[in-house]
């Protein structure tokens, strides 16, 4: 089971906190704010109220055995900072830390960040994405240059298989799978629309109007089918 340490119970650290739970890895969840800790303590493995930025307090916990730490102290841009020198020195396998700045990403790389992320950017790019093309249900980043989208098929892939599509070849992008709608009948005889997913589809699938497909690719390969 992988072990993660999520430091910093805002929204977004709490969040990400459940949400591994719930995926059933082990989460140490910290915090300086007793109330958060209360919240989220019957969702995690640990919930300790402390200061992070106390080293003595975080070295005693052991953290130097997680797969993760994750550093999402908000708007305190020191803290996050001191946080990270901390655990890099501790010996922290992977560090990803929350930025609120350019600058602030920068400096937290400096000093030990594997990973920074911007949620509040990143969360406005997928929403003005998808806003800016209708068909584009979902879009997210996974490194600096490639992406992962959900497009639902326009009208030119209706009814054609994989093969006859071949988006590897036309835009140098991968389907990894086909989402669909299929009418079940529930339990009661009233029939319902529910979601199917087809995992790495076969060259033979073919694709259906109102399938939604789940493309990686580089960005700029993404964005020519996009605009399909």
């Amino acid at each position: 089971m992988r072990q993660f340490a999520v430091i910093g119970l805002g929204q977004f650290g709490s969040s990400v906190a459940r949400s591994l739970a719930e995926k059933g890895c082990e989460v140490i969840a910290i915090d300086r704010d007793g109330d958060r800790v209360a919240e989220i303590s019957e969702t995690v493995a640990q919930a300790l109220a402390l200061d992070a930025v106390d080293e003595k307090a975080l070295s005693a916990l052991g953290l130097k055995d997680a797969d993760v730490a994750i550093v999402s102290t908000g708007q305190d841009i020191e803290a996050s900072i001191s946080i990270v020198l901390i655990l890099k020195e501790m010996g922290v396998r992977e560090i990803v830390a929350k930025a609120v700045t350019d600058m602030h990403g920068t400096i937290l790389k400096k000093v030990g960040a594997d990973r920074v992320i911007f949620p509040e950017r990143d969360m406005g790019e997928r929403i003005a994405e998808s806003l800016a093309s209708p068909n584009v249900r979902d879009y997210s980043e996974i490194s600096d240059t490639h992406g992962i989208m959900e497009l639902v098929a326009p009208k030119r892939f209706w009814k054609k298989s994989m093969a006859e599509l071949d988006l590897d070849d036309e835009f140098n992008v991968s389907a990894v799978a086909i989402k669909r709608k299929v009418p079940t009948i529930r339990d009661d005889g009233e029939t319902e629309l529910r979601e199917e997913i087809n995992i790495r589809p076969k060259p033979e699938d073919r694709i259906n109007q109102g399938d939604v497909l789940i493309i990686i690719g580089s960005y700029d390969d993404i964005q020519k089918v996009r605009g399909l």
